[in-house]
């Protein structure tokens, strides 16, 4: 997919070794029109004892690309990999996707996209060390060999590549190389230990949240209740008198609105501050939101057709079914909010003509230019470190970089004095940017076979894309339809033949971004507790219907159903009295994940005894990371089902406030056992990370049906 024209820029590092950078152009295909074009940037640092650093130009918050790429790389390479380095790297041009043109981490592409860029660095590399070595003993490259950082010769040489970077580093990069077949792996498709799980567990590695530099303070900022307003009249005299207060003052936030920032010395003495302030907000011609009064509208508009994303065949077919051979259902979901194990933060320092920033920030492109807008600066003149983030499931991901704007714009203030801006978990609950509520309405019509005949499909509920103009509004809205409010509905793998999806996507005083795996979380459920309610009827085994109904071409998702078909037969049949399975299935970035749950009903709600996940991800990079993000994605799942996970409103207000009032999964909620299997392929590896996110929630409420013969449509689930 590269093109082979490229450069070598080399230079010397204080320690001393080789600091290689590799600038791969992009085909003209696989640019964006809309978009400047930077070539991406992978570089290898050898170090003198031997140790190889390699850059990760992806944020790493738990899904294990700080492993997964240098994976890639140093088996090209032949690099030992007890020596290799993952460094996150910084804020650059030279470090954007090498599709999308952007520096991020989202959408599951982190490997998928850099797999050839990688693999190519380290046969470069890797050429270049040979070539040096044989040209010192007099052989043909040809003659050498490598393995384990260290290049062999037919008479016995061998040569550290720690010895032969240095000249190594003045040779030209070579613009023809040859990558390994899948059989001369000797990392890839092996599970190897995460390189920051030590660091992780004695707790040395460092998070955006342990940011501290010389002088540095902590700022807090009051947020009017309802997104949208100001400050009416604010009486900080209490609050300044708090030890440690440094400043005090109006600052701009979200959605227009205005708040108060509070700089402290330490985080407890702004917070200590902040409880004392007294503000009175102006809350008039901002919208109050009230997700009752919400659920009535949408519901309304769900019975009328919105804008086209999908209309295949004649779907007025549906009209002349007999109603006992249809289904009308209604579903609907709730906010929901990301809640990350660490809250937002970003730490900045002002120095009039330079900033320099430290961030766990999945969008470092976006992010360093918000930055340099609010501080009248150019983006190169802003130093931007990516620092590990402790999750982030979407919420970091927030298209207008509110978090680093609003730190930004205090940091101007602060001028030569670095400041970081903390959230609170009270702050990130009710601080706004939810999954989006939802409301869907289905009419489905069975044909002889209890196959769909016709499918007419509503779907409403916000986007967080429309209205944000260029590059993401142009790529992902066609007909008013923002595509990603309709994945997994309108691009259905199903072959059904008379089908129209429609969507209304309202203009709501509420931020919303993407939440783990996006409009699959509440599409895939829709999609499978209603192919699983046809499969009932028709008396036909869920596993074998869906195979029966999914298109010829659909084999990412045949694969994983014939591989959970043959690792649950065992169990799935045999279930204790009381107990019941569920199955579904979705493909979410090209990759096909099936599960099947066995379900029981405790104190009222469910429990889930066993969880059989099969995904078709192409080349498992490393299959002891995959299954961590498989196990960590179907509880993260369950979010969908807790029956205080959802966020409400009332007034504009948000009612819950942290974890006492707002339930994530609990270890009791998570399956008791729980194994994947990926099924083998040489293919080109694709998505991972939030692909098991949609499957759990409709398998576990599909047994549930069968132990109390109800369907399940509205989430959160209430007592059963």
């Amino acid at each position: 997919m590269l093109n082979r024209r490229t450069f070598l820029r080399a230079s010397s590092a204080a320690a001393g070794g080789m600091l290689v950078s590799l600038y791969i152009d992009l085909p003209a295909r696989a640019q964006s029109p809309a978009l400047p074009i930077y070539p991406p940037d992978a570089f290898i640092h050898v170090r003198p004892d031997g140790t190889i650093v390699i850059q990760v130009n992806r944020l790493e918050f738990g899904q294990g690309v700080q492993t997964a790429l240098p994976m890639i790389l140093a088996d090209e390479l032949d690099a030992d990999w007890s020596h290799v380095v993952g460094e996150l790297a910084p804020a650059a041009d030279v470090y954007k996707d090498p599709i999308y043109q952007l520096q991020m981490t989202g959408g599951s592409i982190s490997v998928p996209h850099s797999f050839q860029q990688y693999r190519e660095l380290g046969a470069q590399m890797r050429a270049m060390l040979v070539a040096t070595a044989a040209q010192s003993w007099g052989v043909m490259p040809a003659q050498c060999r490598t393995e384990n950082s260290i290049v062999y010769g037919p008479a016995n040489q061998s040569a550290r590549y720690a010895d032969l970077a240095g000249d190594a580093a003045r040779r030209p990069v070579p613009g023809e190389v040859r990558l390994k077949t899948p059989s001369d792996f000797r990392l890839i498709g092996t599970p190897v230990r995460r390189l920051d799980s030590r660091a992780k567990c004695d707790g040395s590695l460092r998070f955006g949240m342990d940011v501290d530099l010389p002088g540095l303070k902590v700022a807090l900022v009051a947020r009017p209740p309802v997104y949208g307003g100001r400050v009416k009249s604010l009486n900080d005299r209490e609050a300044r008198g708090v030890a440690g207060v440094r400043d005090v003052f109006e600052v701009p936030i979200i959605r227009g609105g205005i708040g108060v920032a509070v700089v402290a010395d330490t985080f407890w003495m702004a917070k200590q501050a902040r409880d004392r302030l007294n503000i009175e907000w102006n809350l008039s011609g901002v919208e109050h939101a009230d997700t009752s009064q919400m659920r009535t509208r949408y519901a309304e508009l769900s019975r009328t057709t919105g804008n086209v994303a999908v209309s295949r065949g004649d779907v007025t077919v549906l009209d002349r079914i007999p109603a006992a051979d249809r289904i009308v259902a209604d579903f609907s979901f709730p906010y929901l909010a990301h809640t990350p194990m660490e809250p937002l933060n970003t730490t900045i320092r002002f120095d009039g003509d330079r900033a320099e920033a430290w961030v766990p920030s999945q969008f470092q492109t976006m992010d360093q230019i918000a930055i340099a807008e609010v501080l009248g600066l150019k983006p190169e003149q802003v130093t931007f470190h990516t620092e590990y983030a402790g999750g982030g499931f979407g919420r970091r991901t927030p298209l207008d970089s509110h978090v680093q704007r609003e730190a930004a714009a205090i940091a101007k203030r602060l001028r030569g004095t670095p400041v970081k801006v903390m959230w609170t978990r009270e702050d990130d609950v009710q601080g706004g940017y939810y999954r989006p509520m939802f409301v869907h309405h289905v009419e489905v019509g069975m044909d002889a076979r209890g196959m769909p005949a016709a499918w007419r499909h509503v779907v409403v509920g916000q986007s967080h894309i429309i209205g944000t103009g260029p590059p993401w509004e142009g790529g992902l809205v066609k007909n008013g339809v923002d595509e990603l409010v309709v994945e997994g509905t309108a691009d259905s793998r199903y072959a059904i033949p008379n089908f129209h999806v429609s969507a209304h996507q309202p203009t709501i005083n509420v931020p919303v971004a993407q939440w783990r795996s996006v409009g699959m979380t509440h599409n895939a459920f829709v999609m499978e507790t209603l192919i699983d309610e046809l499969a009932v009827r028709a008396k036909i085994d869920p596993i074998a219907y869906r195979l029966v109904l999914l298109r010829p071409d659909a084999k990412k998702l045949r694969n994983p159903l014939a591989l959970l078909d043959e690792k649950t037969k065992e169990w799935r049949f045999r279930v204790p009295r009381n107990h019941a399975v569920g199955i579904a299935c979705n493909e979410y970035h090209e990759t096909g994940v099936a599960c099947a749950v066995e379900v029981s009903i405790e104190s009222s709600r469910p429990r889930i005894h066993r969880a059989t996940v099969t995904a078709d991800v192409g080349m498992a990079i490393n299959p002891l990371t995959l299954e961590a993000q498989f196990q960590g994605g179907i509880v993260y799942g369950l979010s969908q089902l807790m029956a205080n996970g959802a966020i409400t409103f009332s007034d504009g207000r948000v009612n819950q406030r942290n974890f006492d009032g707002h339930t994530p999964p609990y270890m009791k909620d998570a399956p008791v056992e729980m194994d994947v299997h990926i099924v083998a392929s040489t293919e080109a590896p694709t998505a991972c990370g939030e692909c098991p996110v949609p499957v759990i929630s409709p398998a576990v409420v599909n047994a549930l049906f069968r132990l109390t013969g109800k369907r399940y449509r509205m989430l959160p689930l209430a007592t059963l």
